[in-house]
């Protein structure tokens, strides 16, 4: 057989060409399940203030099992067994660890199922592709659930505080967004990771990757993640969903764009017993596009509520995000509260109490670029002798980055400045 008809390339603008050998893992790449990925932005509504940011959880999928490849085979240079079984069901891993993302990736996480996060949903997908395809998973979904205790450095590359997830977004994302402050000298800490007594750690000439690469942590959530007006979309988007729920709760039919998303919005199921056959198979159908087409619909809705807030998501028009000095006090709750409702009615609408909670919240944001208890990075600094990252570095430094910053903030109409 002609070699080159034993893999499909694909033309990565991170990583360059990523090479893919057929079998179960192209067969994988080429299932509806994972498929699915290319309609859900990476971002979420990252694209509303970075406006490249269009890129696809699918495209991050397949960076990061790039990246795996490489450091697969770089350990394999330094003397660590991996066999292949070892090395494709880490493959495996890597490229489902996002398969259980829902639209607009975190957006809506917790909005559609209660008592969720998406890796319940990717290990009840990773299970589902494991019974079509006869135990083909098997070894995967051990490395993913850390129950392989043979090798525990397989699973570290997919869940610690140096994962590949995180070299690959922090890489994917500083680039479509533009924020190169967020750039991870990928390939330095490639080079130096090796495995030490079973833990994937960092040779002692890597230490200053580590450092740049927790530092693009934190200044991707400050500038990026955390943006104010990504903030404040995210407030939009729920409000909208927490109207459209009221609303059928009532009584009131709305136009159902997609009869996936309106299994949702109808029965808010929970996953405090698991994942169900019958939410796995919804959950499974629905992508970003349920979501535009559905709000793109209720702009012209009969309630005045609904519709301004849908008429705003469309045009951009959205609110404001005052970052506050400290917890919000009762009255300055109240002086949001009072000219909500002044600006509304004003502007003809709704401007009862109820009304006005749709546009303002009070919440916080949070961010942690580094946590070295119970799980840091150890850099190797002897031959027989690891050290937490922390301890390794400039200590004052890394101890700085490893501070939570939590920052309360306030959601309002631009028609008001809360500081006045």
């Amino acid at each position: 057989m002609d070699k080159s008809t034993q893999y499909k390339m694909f033309n990565d603008p991170i990583h360059g060409f990523i090479t893919v050998p057929k079998g179960i893992i192209l067969d994988l790449i080429d299932h509806p399940y994972v498929q699915r990925l290319r309609r859900i932005k990476q971002m979420g509504l990252g694209y509303l203030v970075f406006p490249a940011a269009e890129h696809s959880r699918f495209s991050h999928a397949l960076g990061a099992m790039e990246l795996a490849q490489r450091i697969l085979n770089n350990l394999r240079e330094k003397d660590t067994t991996i066999s292949p079984a070892e090395f494709e069901g880490t493959l495996i891993a890597v490229l489902l660890h996002d398969v259980g993302h829902g639209p607009l990736s975190h957006t809506l996480e917790f909005n559609l199922i209660q008592d969720f996060h998406h890796e319940m949903m990717t290990l009840a997908i990773m299970r589902k592709l494991n019974k079509e395809m006869n135990g083909a998973l098997n070894l995967a979904i051990k490395i993913f659930t850390d129950q392989y205790p043979k090798k525990p450095f397989l699973n570290q590359l997919i869940s610690s505080q140096l994962d590949i997830d995180r070299l690959d977004y922090l890489k994917r994302d500083s680039v479509f967004t533009s924020v190169y402050e967020g750039s991870v000298g990928i390939e330095r800490i490639l080079k130096t990771m090796r495995v030490y007594k079973g833990n994937i750690v960092i040779e002692k000439k890597g230490i200053y990757a580590i450092e740049n690469y927790i530092l693009a942590r934190r200044l991707m959530y400050m500038q990026v993640y955390l943006h104010k007006t990504v903030l404040s979309a995210d407030k939009l988007l729920r409000n909208i969903f927490k109207r459209v729920r009221e609303l059928i709760a009532s009584g009131d039919v709305l136009y159902q764009a997609s009869p996936s998303l309106q299994f949702f919005l109808e029965n808010r199921p929970t996953a405090t017993k698991g994942i169900s056959r019958r939410v796995l198979e919804q959950y499974l159908q629905l992508d970003d596009n349920d979501v535009y087409q559905s709000i793109k619909y209720w702009q012209y809705a009969d309630d005045p509520i609904l519709a301004e807030l849908c008429q705003r998501f469309q045009s951009r028009s959205l609110f404001r995000t005052t970052f506050l000095d400290g917890t919000p006090t009762a009255k300055l709750r109240e002086k949001i509260r009072s000219k909500t409702q002044h600006t509304l009615k004003a502007q003809g609408l709704p401007h009862d109490e109820s009304a006005a909670r749709y546009f303002y919240s009070f919440d916080e944001s949070y961010s942690e670029a580094y946590r070295y208890e119970n799980e840091g990075i150890w850099i190797l600094e002897e031959k027989d002798k690891a050290v937490e990252f922390s301890k390794a570095a400039d200590t004052q430094n890394i101890i700085a980055l490893t501070e939570p910053v939590v920052k309360p903030y306030v959601v309002h109409l631009k028609a008001f400045d809360v500081k006045r």
